[in-house]
This record gives structure tokens, sequence and C-alpha cells, in this order.
């Protein structure tokens, strides 16, 4: 393992100070990242130790009624925390659902927001886009676990749970860096690889996520979060789907496990959702629009059916309550 100094930021701005040297990294709980050092896919000389940071491990309301979480917060604190259980029970389910209790109890939601790809290739670094190589070995490789929509010229897909749910609530991420803090939409937070191969989101170097923030149109209505995995439990998604019905009568509908970056149904299939007295026939169909864009490869095309599931019985709970 490279070796390196351990620094504990006393304040946004010493952070952003820390991180603006050459090769430094924040470090949250620091489950996924002692996982790249251990693999040599991160070398940093430094890690900035954000947890300490005033405000990082709270979660509290807004002056307009909505929620910010703090990005120090962990995974098991917002999965058994009674106000987002009662507000955002999405956001709670899918904190549940991310991998071990002792994961989650390790992990914090800035740190689990900002994880790096779970494809195989680029994790025991195999020459890939991702690492610095010319092409994508998954495209006709192991790609069973890989995206159907989105993807190209690299296959990833998110592996954030609750980045499902907070896409799905209209959360904000808020950001820091050397050019100082300013906020970004979950939904504009991630990049596709067509965008840029060298990170999963907008972050450029030195920023880091601060915090989160939901506002209160999304509070209560009905809302669920569902995870298909290929074993029982603490694994990663194939497919999941976080589906929201605010009291203001919008839905919206994410699927996971599909796309390098959580993936919002189209709008015109969530209005359509929102009408209600849907039959069978009327559900199937909306479920079968929403995946009218996959791009299946040779192994995963068993997700498309998958997520066309999901979402047939989430429109129809939804309807139905």
């Amino acid at each position: 393992m490279h070796p390196f100094v351990y620094q504990r930021a006393a304040s946004v701005s010493d952070a952003a100070q820390r991180l603006a040297e050459p090769n430094a990294l924040p470090l949250g709980g620091g489950t996924d990242l002692l996982v790249l050092l251990k693999e040599d896919l991160a070398r940093p000389d430094a890690l900035v130790d954000l947890r300490y940071i005033a405000g990082a491990t709270e979660i509290g309301e807004t002056s307009d009624g909505g929620v910010r979480i703090g990005a120090a917060v962990r995974v098991n604190t917002l999965a058994t925390h009674p106000m987002i259980q009662e507000r955002f029970p999405a956001l709670a389910a899918a904190c549940a659902a991310v991998g071990t209790t002792a994961l989650r109890h390790m992990g914090t939601i800035g740190g689990n927001l900002c994880q790096r790809p779970r494809c195989w290739y680029f994790r025991r670094n195999i020459s890939c886009l991702k690492n610095g190589g010319d092409a994508c070995p998954a495209a006709t490789g192991e790609n069973q676990y890989l995206a159907i929509l989105g993807g190209g010229p690299c296959y990833i897909v998110h592996p954030s749970d609750p980045a499902v749910a907070l896409t799905a609530l209209d959360a904000v991420v808020e950001i820091a860096g050397p050019e100082g803090e300013h906020a970004v939409p979950i939904e504009m937070f991630y990049v596709l690889p067509a965008e840029r191969l060298d990170s999963e989101t907008v972050l450029a170097p030195g920023e880091f996520v601060t915090g989160v923030t939901i506002p209160t149109v999304s509070a209560g209505g009905w809302q669920r979060y569902d995870k298909l995995m290929q074993r029982g439990a603490w694994d990663f998604a194939l497919v999941s789907l976080a589906a929201v019905k605010r009291t203001d009568g919008e839905v919206r509908l994410v699927l996971g496990g599909v796309a390098p970056k959580p993936w919002r149904v189209t709008s015109s299939i969530e209005e359509d959702a929102a009408t209600g007295n849907l039959d069978e026939s009327d559900i199937a169909t909306l479920a079968e629009r929403a995946l009218y864009n996959a791009r299946p490869l040779a192994g995963n095309g068993y997700k498309v059916e998958l997520a066309k599931t999901l979402l047939r019985r989430a429109i129809a709970d939804m309807d139905a309550g």
C-alpha cells in the first residue's frame, strides 16, 4: 500500500485548503477507500478526514422545512433515524439495503455517494477505460452485472443504493473545494462515461461533498425502495427502484443497477403513472416504454425483465395506494 499521511480537517475551508494539495483525497468512513488503497487503485500522499467538521455528522431541518444531512452521517443512522423513516421512507429503506451491518455502521452518506464502480476489470486493475486503458474489456467479456442503459464506451453501473432514493427525492448535493462552495441537483451530480471517464461525478480536483438536502415537497406521500440481488442480502443491486408519489401528485421513478448513474425514467412515463386508474395492460405498457432504449450486452439482458417487473409492481401498488 502506498504510504500516506493522515490529516484531520477542522473546517470546510481547512479541508478545501488541504485537498487542494496535489494527491490528497477526502476520507469519510473509508469503507470503499480502503479497498481502493489495497487494490492499488488509489495512491494518495495525504488523506483528509472530513468527519470532524462542524455539522458533518448532523441531520437537521432547513429553514424552508426540508432536511439537511451532513456528509459524514453514517448510513445506518439514516436507515434507523425516526424522522428519515417517517418523512423519507424510500431513503431509509435504501440505506438499510446497503452492504452488511458493519459497513452501514462505518460508511458515511458522502462516501457512499462517491464510491467507485464495482466492475471487476477496473477493480482488478485490468487495463480498461477507467484506469487509463484504451478499451472496455467488459463490452465483449464478463458483463452480466453491467449497464443496459446509458453505457458506452464504458459500461459500469453506479453501486450506491441511497443515490437512487435521493434522486427520486429530488435531493441536492452540497460541494466545497478550492473555488468555494456550491450545490447541484443530484441528477446533475453523476455523469455518464461518454461525458467523463476519470470520475463518476462532477467533482473537480480538490472538491468534496459536504452534505445533502432534501426539499420538503419530497416528504411523505407514497414511497418505496426495492432491490433485487443475486444473494439474499449483503450484495449490490442487480436492479433496484426508488418510486415516489409526492403529496403534490408528482411521480418520480428511478432505477439503480442498470446504468452508470441513477437512471430516472422518462418524465412522460412518470406523468402517465401519476394519472391513476391504470389497468394491468396500461401498467405493462408503461414498463415496456421505460426500457425501450435499453441496450443490453451479451450477458445482462435479464436486467431488462427485472427492471420491468419492479416498475410494474411499484406502479400497481402506487395506483392502489
